[in-house]
């Protein structure tokens, strides 16, 4: 019978680097983007910790600290100061829950879905343009590749 707590196998070594190459790519392509649109973001600049904080919180109107730390796989109290940045920043409510006076619950502002709009057109624009640049064939292969990462990602995110 097989070790359970054993360490997984090694994956080949071909499998290794395709898994390094994505990575840069993806962080790149994500590190590019941020700083080509920050170069004339009207607002001040969001941490990624904040930005993906935000983003729980629109997608889940009146989330919990708890759920979102749950969710974004962070401490309660990192949750909890990231939401006073956002409260500060007039980006974030927080209100008292009507069945457990002791917890918040969370919402996006008006400001926070104008400003998450923007960034998304800025976005759209900036990577459209690029992907309008590159030849079909690739533009082709970046379309058949988009539902396999967002199964990747899945599979990230709720591994165990």
């Amino acid at each position: 019978m097989a070790r359970t707590d054993a360490p997984p196998a090694e994956p080949p070594a071909q499998i290794t680097d395709e898994a390094e190459r994505l990575a840069k790519a993806v962080s790149d392509l994500r590190r590019i983007t941020r700083r080509t649109i920050r170069s004339d973001w009207p607002y001040a600049p969001l941490s990624p910790s904040q930005v993906e904080l935000l983003r729980t919180v629109v997608d889940n109107p009146g989330i919990g600290v708890r759920e979102a730390a749950d969710h974004l796989r962070l401490a309660p109290n990192t949750v909890s100061t990231l939401v006073g940045t956002l409260t500060d920043a007039g980006l974030v409510t927080r209100t008292r829950d009507e069945r457990d006076g002791r917890a918040a619950r969370l919402e996006a502002t008006p400001a926070a879905s104008r400003r998450r709009a923007a960034w998304r057109d800025r976005r759209a624009h900036l990577i459209g343009t690029a992907l309008n640049n590159l030849e079909p064939v690739d533009r082709e292969a970046i379309d058949r590749a988009i539902p396999a990462l967002e199964r990747l990602t899945w599979l990230l995110g709720h591994e165990e």
